[in-house]
């Protein structure tokens, strides 16, 4: 009688589940793990203690909808649908909602996972359509959307209303137009939040939603793409978490003058918004350990661009892009590095910190690359392996171009850079760092290295492909009706 020993089959690994958290407007230097002194990011940095710290990863873009597209699609912005903020309304609270819609051509990351059997959310802002038919994120992979349908809207920390799938979950709060100036400052801090707040805050709102996504998903994997509003203005949030924060910081009101609303404690208001956006993805992570899915889930942090200026935004006073020039809507380092965090328990070695290259469209590539998944053609290359502390190859170059503002373009390659700042009205101004020795981008090389200059033009010439919609003023021919 004869024993036959079945050979050992080496099963794949489970697939992870996804936790992926794109900040609005958080500057590369506004968390403890990247040098921030004045407000405390305790989750966030646990994060990085846990997992591994990108410190050259960029946005797609400088501003919000472009980099939202470029995530979901792979496609950096010399190709993608959506590369800029077109509106499809106005900024008061009754106008339409919406932004130029993605395309239903695109395949997106939600679909890669949902056809892998994954369910899928986004809880935050969209941005990338409004209420017409095809325009939802229900119509572009997600299982569940809970949170703004329209960056304009999503000014608004108190909003009368979030959507909840198809419908709107009214919250109780007044209906105001966060788009307001004062000429004076109001008598007291309560004036300020009477007029300019609510009883509900979407923070609140937007972290229980993706509590109770988490909840709702066991026994099956998940894919979670939290794309929470903080801490773009307008300047608002809880007075409790206001109060942590010294009023010496605020010698006088923010009144409006630079857009969004009024506010009495702009810096203390800032650094609670931010604070805040910390304690919720700790909820998140504390989560995941309670239901026991820490080691079975992938956890990423990031931001979709550079601190703003406007608003009654400091970002002198936080150093909210560290050491980085400018900042949101420019293409130079302040306006697309950005913070980017990755834990794994178990796959992701603790306490590394990468100087790999990468950028918002390679996330696509290595979310599915993670997951054991085929991901379609795209510009993206997988950041993945080197996430894992495997060896990877070498980044190729980078490609941004922004046709707001005065058009610009940019590149990134190996130690160096090319920004193309103003096409508008300087189309053959170059400008060309060296990004290793120079990050602040304060020693332009374009004179003495004609060589940079030119590789830069083959760059710029070869990655834009004209966009219709979105033509890149001084390099396509715009249409007279957008002139």
């Amino acid at each position: 009688m004869f024993t036959v020993l079945a050979a050992a089959v080496a099963l794949p690994p489970p697939r992870p589940n996804i936790v992926y958290v794109m900040a609005d407007d958080l500057g590369y230097g506004e968390l403890g793990c990247y040098g921030q002194s004045k407000i405390p990011t305790p989750h966030l940095d646990g994060l990085a203690r846990s997992g591994v710290r990108l410190t050259r990863f960029y946005a797609a873009s400088t501003v919000c909808a472009p980099t939202r597209t470029s995530l979901l699609t792979g496609m950096h912005q010399g190709h993608a649908a959506i590369r800029g903020n077109r509106e499809q309304g106005g900024f008061g609270p009754n106008d339409p909602e919406g932004q130029e819609p993605l395309p239903a051509s695109e395949t997106t990351v939600a679909e890669v996972f949902k056809k892998a059997g994954y369910r899928t959310a986004l809880v935050g802002k969209w941005g990338l359509g409004g209420t017409s038919a095809g325009q939802s994120p229900l119509d572009h992979g997600f299982d569940r959307f809970y949170g703004f349908l329209c960056q304009r809207r999503a000014h608004n920390h108190y909003p009368a209303y979030l959507w909840s799938d198809r419908q709107p979950d009214l919250l109780g709060n007044p209906v105001f137009d966060v788009h307001q100036r004062i000429s004076v400052p109001l008598a007291d801090e309560g004036e300020y939040r009477r007029r300019y707040t609510g009883p509900v805050f979407a923070g609140e709102k937007l972290a229980a939603a993706c509590l109770d996504f988490i909840d709702t998903s066991a026994g099956r994997p998940f894919f979670l793409y939290y794309a929470p509003t903080l801490p773009h203005a307008a300047l608002q949030a809880p007075a409790e978490w206001v109060d942590r924060f010294p009023k010496e910081w605020d010698t006088a009101a923010y009144l409006g003058d630079q857009g969004y609303a009024p506010c009495a404690r702009p810096r203390a208001t800032y650094a609670a918004m931010i604070a805040f956006l910390d304690d919720t993805v700790g909820r998140i992570i504390d989560k995941l350990k309670a239901k026991g899915l820490e080691r079975e889930t992938l956890v990423i942090f990031t931001s979709d661009n550079g601190a703003t200026f406007n608003g009654g935004v400091d970002r002198e006073f936080f150093r909210s892009n560290g050491s980085l020039r400018s900042g949101k809507t420019t293409l130079y380092e302040g306006g697309i590095r950005v913070p980017f965090l990755a834990s794994w328990p178990g796959r992701i070695p603790s306490g590394r910190t990468s100087g790999r290259i990468a950028a918002a469209y390679d996330s696509l590539v290595s979310l599915a690359d993670a997951a054991g998944l085929k991901a379609p053609r795209c510009d993206g290359s997988s950041y993945w392996p080197d996430l894992t502390g495997r060896e990877s190859r070498p980044h190729r170059s980078l490609y941004f171009e922004y046709p707001e503002s005065t058009s610009m373009q940019a590149a990134v390659w190996g130690r160096f850079k090319a920004v193309r700042p103003n096409i508008r009205s300087k189309p053959q101004r170059i400008e060309v760092y060296d990004l290793e020795a120079d990050p602040g981008e304060s020693h332009d090389l374009a004179q003495d290295r004609p060589d940079l200059v030119e590789r830069a033009v083959a760059l710029f010439a070869k990655e834009h492909r004209p966009n219709a919609v979105f033509p890149l003023p001084g390099v396509d021919v715009v249409p007279v009706k957008d002139r």
